[in-house]
């Protein structure tokens, strides 16, 4: 990772839109009666000044700073319990939150704790760059079936990873969706996003809901 150029959002590759779209519901609609959980959020910031890191990791604790293994330097705060990357430019990439607040949050005490090491910081720029959120349908996927069905947006080799990867166009999201009926989103930088990309791939899953013993008793 290169100093002035932090991790942004997951990039999803873009395919052609061969199938018939998904039925699009609305944002605030939630006929699954189910909400995705989010998990992580990554955030960045903009000290706007020039940063010493060496200077920063020999006056605050829970940092670690090593220039020939990584150009940014490492910082942790336990509440909200998140990690900093800092770079020299000032910029600053914020992981581990599981709300907007605490993203928020937690890059201002970032700022402040290098404030107090006596750089003029400006606390600018701040923006959500990925979301990952998780949920359970509670029934087993047919993901075989699934991925045939939409080849154009799915990707799915089983003897390199158990999921199948999902790449939605609207809203942009990137699914991963367990054999187990457990699913994970990522890329959405508003909740809004998540929850559509979720609604609208509901009615796959139930289209290719695995049979099982007790649908049968």
């Amino acid at each position: 990772m290169a100093a002035d150029d932090p991790a942004g959002a997951a990039a999803s590759s873009s395919t052609p839109e061969a199938d018939a779209p998904l039925v699009t519901t609305g944002a605030d609609s939630n006929p699954s009666g189910i909400r995705p959980v989010l998990q992580n959020l990554v955030a960045t910031c903009n000290l706007a000044v020039e940063l010493d890191l060496k200077t920063i990791a020999m006056h605050v604790r829970n940092t670690e700073y090593n220039p020939k293994r990584f150009s940014g330097l490492i910082c942790r705060i336990r509440e909200p319990k998140t990690t900093a990357l800092i770079f020299k430019s000032g910029k600053v990439v914020v992981m581990g939150a599981k709300s907007e607040e605490e993203a928020r949050l937690s890059a201002r005490k970032y700022a402040r704790i290098i404030q107090k090491v006596d750089f003029p910081v400006r606390f600018t720029e701040f923006k959500i760059q990925n979301m990952v959120a998780s949920c359970d349908v509670k029934f087993p996927i047919r993901l075989e079936g699934l991925a045939y069905k939409h080849s154009h947006y799915s990707s799915y080799e089983p003897e390199l990873f158990p999921g199948l990867i999902y790449r939605m166009q609207s809203p942009k999201i990137v699914l991963l969706i367990f054999v187990s009926g457990k699913v994970v989103l990522t890329g959405g930088k508003v909740r809004n996003e998540i929850h559509q990309a979720f609604e609208q791939i509901y009615p796959v899953l139930q289209e290719f809901r695995k049979a099982t013993a007790a649908d049968h008793a």
